[in-house]
């Protein structure tokens, strides 16, 4: 009798020891998954935060206000140019006789408006006329006139003095400076200088090029932690989809992945709106002037960033809306994931009307797909703004040759915000089939 009920019991055994390894197996997948996306976390807002400071100061260093807006810097294109130009003056052969016919030319009219103008002051006085008669009559000016190619000769062969060259480099450079400094306000370069001295490079261009070859390496390794962040949220999504009943446990777990995926898509940026000019060229005195990478616009903030922003505005509307984006987007989510672990460990308390708004309710009022499409339209607005705005900027001129770019993108944050909510669905949905079941209650371990 004894052998019979141990061989009837057997199988029986056998299910629940398969059952028992099968629940553990999953809690260690699951704990295998908040381990790693944990640790991923911490490495992509680590990465994020010397990848967003180095951006910063590129884009500083980039800013228009340093490049084609800066009077400093037309200076000494202008000084470069004019150096240039005297440097080339070679007065010698077919070159000397142009600049000397031009310059006999330019000498004879101004001899002869001299002379026109001598006249008509003079013929106004008795006394007057007669200087005219007598410059007539001792032909002072045809003697002036006489003397041209002689003056002409002079002026070339001072021109073509090395000395003279120089000083007249360093006449109009300092009548160029003098006009610059009386007619325009000075640029506060203390920022920029820091920056310059931080990354120990000799110039803005050596330290512009320094940071774009981190950025560069960075962005590569950030968009490889984004793409490994998003194959585990779909591998999570699958399970919950997968498993039809969910312990006690692993309610909870999955419940505090979602907290990762939200703290993280709060703390990071989710939009960068940059608008630049890649290239604009510019022929001044035959000499082609060329600006690269100058930056009209940037922005980059998070959801708490941009709550912080408003709320410590003056402005009342700002005020309002900040506290708005604070509650439906902060506030609600994580109420939501709280009272979702809250009646997981309290079944009994499932006709609470609190926890039910919380769990059931708050999801339509945080409005959290709403927010990721409202994000992703803003996105796409101003990219196409920004794109119109530069297509614009490169048809002012004929004359000037502009190459504009956009280069707003979505970031982390976005991909983040946007796994917590679709994650969160999908547990809450899972909870709320497991507790309006009329036979299956959720299992302990």
């Amino acid at each position: 009798m004894n052998s019979r009920y141990f061989i009837r019991s057997f199988p029986c055994v056998t299910n629940k020891q398969s059952l028992y390894k099968m629940k553990i197996s999953r809690i260690i997948f699951i704990l295998g998954l908040i381990v790693s996306i944990s640790c991923l976390s911490f490495v992509i807002y680590q990465s994020n935060n010397t990848k967003r400071e180095i951006k910063e100061d590129l884009v500083e260093l980039s800013n228009i206000k340093y490049g084609l807006f800066s009077v400093e810097e037309w200076k000494n294109i202008l000084t470069k140019i004019i150096a240039k130009k005297i440097e080339s003056l070679e007065l010698k052969g077919n070159n000397r006789k142009q600049m000397k016919k031009k310059v006999s030319d330019f000498l004879y009219k101004a001899i002869s408006d001299f002379e026109k103008e001598y006249n008509q002051k003079n013929s106004r006085t008795v006394g007057g006329l007669f200087k005219n008669i007598g410059a007539r009559a001792f032909n002072v000016f045809g003697e002036i006139k006489e003397s041209v190619p002689h003056l002409t000769n002079q002026i070339l062969d001072f021109l073509d003095d090395p000395k003279n060259k120089k000083a007249l480099k360093g006449y109009l450079t300092s009548k160029l400076n003098e006009y610059a400094d009386s007619t325009f306000s000075k640029l506060d370069y203390a920022l920029h200088d820091s920056i310059i001295s931080i990354y120990k490079q000799p110039d803005r261009i050596a330290t512009i090029g320094l940071l774009n070859a981190k950025l560069n390496e960075l962005q590569q390794t950030s968009n490889n932690y984004k793409y490994f962040l998003t194959l585990l949220a779909l591998v999570m999504a699958l399970f919950i989809i997968i498993i039809k009943a969910l312990t006690k446990t692993e309610f909870i777990l999955l419940t505090c992945i979602c907290f990762l995926f939200l703290l993280l898509g709060l703390t990071l940026p989710m939009i960068e709106i940059d608008a630049r000019v890649s290239e604009i060229k510019i022929s001044l005195l035959g000499e082609e002037v060329s600006f690269q990478d100058q930056v009209l616009y940037y922005k980059s903030k998070s959801i708490l960033e941009v709550v912080k922003l408003m709320i410590t505005q003056s402005s009342f509307d700002l005020l309002v809306v900040g506290f708005l984006v604070f509650v439906f987007s902060v506030l609600f989510p994580l109420s939501k994931l709280l009272g979702s672990i809250f009646l997981v460990i309290n079944p009994d308390q499932k006709s609470n009307k609190l926890l039910n708004f919380l769990v059931y309710k708050t999801g339509k009022w945080s409005m959290a797909d709403v927010m990721i499409v409202a994000i992703f339209m803003a996105y796409l607005g101003f990219s196409g703004i920004l794109t119109e705005q530069l297509h614009q900027i490169e048809n002012i001129s004929s004359r000037i040759e502009v190459l504009t770019t956009n280069k707003s993108s979505l970031q982390t944050g976005f991909f983040a915000f946007t796994s917590f909510a679709l994650l969160s669905l999908l547990i809450t949905h899972k909870l709320k089939n497991n507790s309006t079941s009329a036979d299956v209650q959720l299992r302990r371990v």
